[in-house]
């Protein structure tokens, strides 16, 4: 499984980017997930949704800021970032899960993309 990230880039705060995740010709029946990890700190958890395109679940972190959305004719899933604070800068991943469902842990995904850097000046 083969997941590309792209759309990273430098932006201001209160800046907007949409970051997104090819998957190929892989599968779309899979919960996908976007985790990110800044210099120094453990990765976490940004938002999930699942294959069958239910309420997704959002860090506390980014709610009402980021939504995460999937075509499947494409086979991609797609995070828009609005309103980013410095604090937001990390490397953002993308990752399918093992089933059709989405979760916040890292365990539960399968395969991950190599990341697309995200930086936002103060």
């Amino acid at each position: 499984v083969q997941l590309q990230a792209s759309g990273g880039g430098l932006v201001q705060t209160g800046g907007s980017l949409r970051l997104s995740c090819a998957a190929g010709r892989t599968s779309s029946d899979n919960g996908m997930g976007w985790f990110r990890q800044a210099p120094g700190k453990e990765r976490e958890f940004v938002a999930t949704n699942s294959w069958s395109g239910g309420a997704p679940t959002y860090a506390e972190s980014v709610k009402g800021r980021f939504t995460i959305s999937r075509d499947r004719a494409k086979n991609t899933v797609y995070l828009q970032m609005n309103n980013l604070k410095p604090e937001d800068t990390a490397v953002y991943l993308c990752a399918k899960s093992r089933y059709a469902s989405g979760s916040s842990e890292a365990g539960h995904y399968a395969a991950w993309g190599q990341g697309t850097l995200v930086t936002v000046s103060s």
